[in-house]
């Protein structure tokens, strides 16, 4: 499969793919249906986990998620389904290593073109740590909600470029990006919303996610996200406080200029509730190394802008109309560029990206090399 073919036109289509896929490799497969919910053409919505078979215990385990963030999963599938059909060309390349692939997190965003679950929640704000309240918003959200979550169908005529300008002169732009992204806790219809509680997503990983990683010691995971970060670049984020061993990992198996921590002075902002600082906290290996794997498409105001039109219509708008379609036709191609180069280029650097994962869990160096 070349790389503009492993992406898929819909939901349904990459979870057939990907199922598919995972039965030709003869690899353990899970699926957990979203009860009482169907995607757009009445289809099951679940959750799909594969595990890879060998007859040797492996200590050392590689961790593919996608589509956390609903229609980002049209990007993280491409990605799984390009791997899949190359290791089963090439299943040497798996020798002594364990692969879990968590296949769209977000199926109802995913499905009906949201980033958001079928709550609203964001599933990416949701993953509290133990102690943390399900409560409180950055200083300044309060103030913008209006201006993010319109209560109206939207309209030809939007004030919200002169109000975006507006805040940024007055808050300066990395303060607002902190008060809109961050996650918040109080408007249930509101971008960015973390929930009122742990969501779905975050009930089946507390349920299972020890299972599937029992035994293991060393644990490299990529959670494949688009949307922040200039067009065609790449980062490995970081959300929690990496050991020296984990500092030395990453620059030795990915570069040191490929990753940013959270105390990074050129991060956009600091998020509460990530998937990546929870998985880590739950102590499921000795070393548990997590990576958000970051594909930078259009410019932050163009995709805000577009996250605040598909929310206002999925809201307030009518479901068949005009306007509903076009925000979510333009929100996919926010978070999944139809740019023939944009795809190609993406989707070798994630198989790059994941081919040295398993170089650092093998110790393999032939692995990675660019597939």
């Amino acid at each position: 499969m070349n790389e503009l073919a492993s992406f898929s036109p819909d939901y349904q289509t990459a979870r057939d793919s990907f199922c598919a896929a995972v039965r030709r490799l003869a690899w353990d497969l899970e699926s957990y249906p979203l009860v009482g919910l169907t995607g757009p053409a009445g289809e099951t919505l679940a959750v799909d986990i594969a595990q890879s078979t060998t007859t040797n215990p492996c200590t050392s385990t590689l961790v593919l998620s996608s589509g956390l963030h609903g229609v980002e999963g049209h990007f993280g599938s491409a990605v799984i389904l390009h791997l899949l059909e190359r290791w089963q060309a090439e299943s040497s390349l798996l020798a002594d290593l364990r692969v879990v692939i968590l296949h769209s997190l977000n199926p109802f965003g995913f499905a009906w073109s949201r980033r958001f679950d079928q709550e609203n929640i964001d599933s990416n704000r949701n993953f509290l740590l133990p102690g943390e309240e399900y409560a409180g918003s950055p200083a300044g959200y309060a103030q913008l909600d209006r201006v993010l979550n319109p209560r109206r169908p939207p309209a030809a005529f939007d004030l919200f470029p002169l109000q975006a300008l507006a805040s940024i002169l007055q808050q300066g732009l990395p303060a607002l990006q902190q008060a809109i992204a961050a996650g918040q806790y109080d408007f249930p219809r509101g971008l960015f919303y973390g929930g009122a509680g742990p969501a779905s997503v975050h009930q089946l990983m507390a349920a299972h996610l020890d299972r599937w990683l029992a035994g293991s010691e060393t644990v490299v995971h990529l959670d494949f996200h688009t949307g922040l970060g200039r067009w065609g670049t790449d980062k490995l984020l970081i959300d929690y406080p990496l050991t020296d061993q984990q500092t030395e990992q990453l620059t030795s198996w990915f570069g040191a200029d490929t990753f940013q921590t959270n105390d990074s002075t050129s991060r956009a902002y600091s998020a509460r509730g990530d998937f990546g600082h929870w998985c880590v906290d739950r102590f499921l290996a000795t070393n548990y190394l997590y990576a958000c794997a970051e594909f930078g498409t259009y410019s932050p105001y163009r995709v805000l802008s577009g996250l605040r039109w598909e929310n206002q219509a999925h809201h307030w708008g009518q479901p068949g109309d005009s306007a509903t379609r076009a925000a979510k036709e333009r929100l996919r191609e926010l978070f999944c560029p139809a740019s023939p180069e944009w795809r190609r280029a993406a989707v070798r650097r994630g198989a790059e990206l994941v081919a040295q994962a398993i170089g650092g869990l093998t110790g393999s160096p032939a692995s990675r090399k660019s597939p």
